[in-house]
């Protein structure tokens, strides 16, 4: 699953890439947060342990034949 989400990582959507942007400038006030971050059987756009928050940007573009 790590594999696969650096993977996921590397082929970032631009929604994705812009929000992580924003997210990664402003530093969350003060929270870390994760990209494409393994939680289970599922891979996250954004994650942050501390709040626990899960934010996901596009998950319905992973709805397609390859089944990802």
């Amino acid at each position: 699953m790590k594999e696969f989400s650096r993977e996921v990582r590397s082929h970032s959507t631009l929604s994705e890439v812009l929000f992580w942007q924003k997210l990664r400038a402003s530093q969350f006030r003060g929270y870390a947060c994760n990209r494409q971050k393994p939680l289970a059987d599922f891979i996250v756009d954004f994650y942050c342990k501390r709040l626990p928050l899960v934010i996901e940007i596009d998950g319905v573009s992973y709805f397609h034949a390859e089944g990802y």
